[in-house]
């Protein structure tokens, strides 16, 4: 198959919300009146982002799913993406099993395909999403304000708990692995909550490169500094339950090491005033989505981690992800 038979093949769909999808020079599409579009791209590279060999219906899937959390980060509803994919060469079961996972989130998120490209070259898929948020009511990075309850959705840290296991640091046994290792590779985007906290939360984005890294993203784009208690982080861990009743308890080091520095969550990281505790609570649960609060927002710049005990603990030892950092 050549290049135009693989996008008629596996990625062209009829046109639902677009005004011109795929085949001509350029999509069209219409925001609704009162909107604003909310834009974000990712790109997923073999061997840096996700290792060779990995299922390609879950890799479809999480190409989608980490643009889609950028969307549930800034409040916004899914509208449509575009696919711009590289492969060494042309394999149609692969193909089915990518873009089998790929439109399947995309079905479940009224989110079309209306455009993209395809070459021959390492594996490689960039994904530009497109969405729509009410003109004035995006969450940002900027406007936690001190006094702020933080919040995390979801789990944290059993995606980097599997990237433990694949890198060959840890041995974890196959109840364990499996679980986390869904994690790893098909998140949850968070979209519902997302527009469930506008009007909510003062501040939010997603946990991509790990919750103190991107924490502190949040807090430098606010001007403010954080107290975090990292008992309730390290509680996030959906593995640590079920390592806790097999008799193997993780270490805890290990537990602190995933869930503070971990990446690959995409869960939400928000912040929001005291007196809205009951609203966060009813847009978690109107969204079927828990949420933890683990921390306030402080005056002094940077993070004070807590141990349970209420004693500091270092955050020097646990960085987060870098794209450029040696593989």
């Amino acid at each position: 198959m050549g290049e135009f038979d693989v996008i008629a093949r596996y990625f062209t769909r009829p046109t639902r919300r677009a005004v011109l999808g795929v085949g001509d020079d350029c999509a069209l599409l219409q925001p609704s009146a009162g909107m604003q579009l909310a834009i974000s791209s990712d790109m997923l590279v073999e061997g840096r982002h996700f290792f060779a060999g990995t299922d390609p219906t879950r890799l479809g899937h999480k190409a989608l799913a980490v643009n889609l959390s950028d969307l549930a980060a800034c409040g916004a509803k899914p509208l449509a993406f575009t696919l711009a994919l590289a492969l060494p060469a042309v394999d149609a079961a692969w193909l089915q099993g990518f873009s089998g996972g790929l439109l399947a989130l995309a079905d479940a998120h009224g989110c079309e395909l209306i455009g993209g490209d395809t070459t021959q070259g390492p594996l490689t898929i960039c994904i530009t999403v497109l969405g729509e948020v009410p003109a004035g009511q995006a969450l940002l990075r900027r406007g936690a304000g001190v006094g702020d309850d933080i919040y995390v959705s979801g789990q944290v840290g059993d995606a980097r708990l599997a990237l433990e296991h694949l890198w060959g640091h840890i041995a974890l046994p196959a109840a364990l692995l499996a679980p986390a290792q869904q994690r790893l590779e098909a998140p949850t985007p968070r979209v519902a909550l997302g527009q469930a906290l506008r009007g909510i939360a003062t501040a939010a984005l997603d946990i991509s490169d790990g919750l103190l890294g991107d924490l502190g993203h949040l807090l430098r784009a606010s001007g403010v500094g954080a107290c975090m208690d990292s008992a309730r982080t390290s509680a996030l861990l959906a593995a640590q339950a079920s390592a806790n009743a097999s008799g193997q308890p993780l270490a805890e080091e290990l537990v602190r090491q995933c869930t503070l520095a971990g990446g690959d969550d995409y869960e939400l990281l928000f912040t929001a005033a005291p007196t809205q505790r009951q609203a966060v609570q009813a847009a978690a649960q109107a969204s079927a989505t828990p949420v933890t609060r683990i921390g306030t927002i402080e005056v002094e710049p940077g993070v004070r981690l807590l141990d349970a005990q209420g004693q500091p603990l270092s955050c020097a030892h646990y960085a987060s992800f870098d794209h450029f950092a040696p593989a």
